[in-house]
């Protein structure tokens, strides 16, 4: 069978949801044994047809082919049943349930009428061992790091041994050690016959791996061509219909007063005696590896987490925060790492998702101001430039980007002083990435401050006034902007580790 056959193709897809064309005469192929990447803005429309070929959606119009032969998915198990599995962005496991169990779910091996849970054992300890992966099958994905449960999520595609893999932003939530190892994977997939269609942001990713590139744009598909016809900077521009100046538009905005000083924050086994300070107009980066403990600490000073000993400092006065409710108080809010499990609450509208953490200002007198409601929700989506059919639309079905946005106007509802944001453009195109920057850079412009959790170095570099290290719980040293360089954060955040492959994204 020739290596370089298509495998699947779809021709003239259209979809269309209540107020949005997400799809508009869409033709794309895939060639067996290659990897077809896909680029394009949050909410060009790369998603939804991927959940067409996975039969989550059903297309309006267009037809799809696989081996040539057309075929109707009307939904994953059909999928599956076709030798397609899809890796979703958002991960979808259910947290109280082993990693076996989650690795089988819906694709139980069995014994008569009954599970097989020994052929599972078997299977996970196998899949585990193969992939170099050091999990029980036991454990539940409830303990385990948004990193862990990517990397799980990816193995339970591999497992289902399947000839069409979508992978949908696989890299944004894992090290660097474990990208490689997904990279060594996917070529070892390719010699296999498997094709992959993948999804990412990532420019340095998408030229290592690509055999193929399409970018869609405004729901339709504007080009195909091979990674060899393109730059960066081609596809950069073909996605965003522009060029691009500056990719992290930094504000000079003066600095003043200390708006909060942590000293000698520690929670045994996770974080020791760890203290910063932040002051108005600043933006502060936290680096380090995946795992050092830098959303630990955040968390805990959010009043998400308990903190065994250390002070926290509002504006020179010490305070308690032992919850969300009174970090909020306090005027300091936190946009998570996670925003699917704990930044939105997927099945309401962006309405109510937007106004959550505000509702004081909304129900008063005993009863709920819908007038009230409108007008605080539509300002503050209108100010986040939100792209959404309307404020009732739930907000599962917005891009990634635009979530974000909404969990940035939620918070800023509630007028903080200090905004933690934990990997905020994590998933997120390169043109919503410069509107988040835009956003935090007029944040700090009013006198506030913003603490930066971020895996990417690029990004921490051009956009924050200073940056802490973080190194196994601890501080490891502070930069200044003068001192900015990936090799000096780089020195910091390995050193006293055996960890160096595991560096933070370059």
């Amino acid at each position: 069978m020739d290596k370089f056959q298509t495998v699947l193709e779809l021709k003239n897809i259209s979809k269309s949801f209540p107020g949005v064309k997400a799809l508009d005469n869409v033709n794309f192929s895939l060639k067996k044994g290659t990897v077809h990447v896909l680029c394009g803005e949050n909410g060009a429309g790369k998603s939804t047809l991927m959940k067409i070929i996975d039969g989550i959606y059903q297309a309006d119009d267009g037809e799809l082919f696989l081996n040539g032969t057309k075929t109707v998915i009307k939904n994953p198990l059909q999928a599956k049943e076709n030798g397609i599995s899809m890796i979703f962005q958002e991960l979808s496991y259910v947290p109280d349930m082993t990693l076996e169990e989650n690795l089988f779910l819906g694709n139980w091996p069995k014994k008569g009428a009954s599970i097989d849970w020994k052929s599972v054992r078997q299977k996970t300890l196998t899949l585990l061992k193969q992939e170099g992966l050091p999990y029980s099958p036991d454990i539940k994905l409830r303990s385990l790091s948004v990193s862990d449960i990517q990397m799980i999520e990816i193995l339970k595609a591999i497992g289902n041994d399947s000839q069409i893999i979508i992978m949908d932003e696989p890299t944004s939530a894992i090290t660097n050690k474990e990208v490689e190892i997904l990279f060594k994977k996917i070529q070892d997939l390719k010699s296999r016959g498997t094709s992959i269609i993948y999804i990412s942001h990532k420019m340095d990713e998408i030229f290592r791996i690509a055999d193929e590139i399409t970018v869609f744009r405004d729901g339709k598909s504007i080009v195909t061509k091979s990674v060899t016809d393109w730059t960066m900077d081609q596809v950069v521009e073909c996605m965003v219909g522009r060029k691009i100046e500056n990719q992290y538009p930094k504000q000079e905005i003066s600095i003043g007063e200390e708006l909060m000083r942590v000293e000698g924050l520690s929670q045994p086994e996770i974080f020791q005696d760890v203290s910063f300070h932040i002051n108005s107009g600043e933006i502060v980066g936290f680096a380090g590896l995946m795992g050092a403990g830098r959303t630990e600490i955040m968390r805990a000073v959010f009043g998400l987490d308990p903190y065994s000993s250390g002070t926290i400092k509002i504006k020179n006065k010490e305070v308690t925060i032992k919850t969300v409710k009174q970090s909020i108080k306090h005027g300091v809010a936190m946009l998570t790492e996670d925003r699917r499990r704990t930044g939105i609450i997927p099945i309401l509208s962006v309405k109510y998702n937007t106004t959550l953490a505000s509702m004081d200002k909304i129900i008063y007198k005993g009863r709920l101001h819908r007038d009230v409601e409108e007008k605080i929700s539509t300002d503050a989506c209108k100010s986040m430039n939100v792209k959404t059919p309307d404020l009732n639309t739930t907000i599962a079905n917005l891009s990634g980007g635009n979530q974000q946005k909404v969990i940035l106007a939620k918070w800023l509802l509630c007028d903080p002083d200090i905004l933690i944001v934990d990997e905020p453009t994590r998933g997120i195109d390169v043109g919503a990435k410069r509107e988040i920057y835009e956003l935090m850079s007029t944040f700090a412009a009013k006198g506030k401050g913003i603490i930066m959790i971020s895996s990417e170095l690029p990004e921490l570099i051009g956009i924050c006034d200073r940056i802490y290290v973080v190194n196994e719980g601890r501080i490891a040293g502070m930069l200044s902007r003068s001192e900015f360089s990936q090799e000096s954060i780089m020195q910091l955040a390995v050193s006293n580790a055996d960890k160096k492959e595991e560096v933070i994204s370059l």
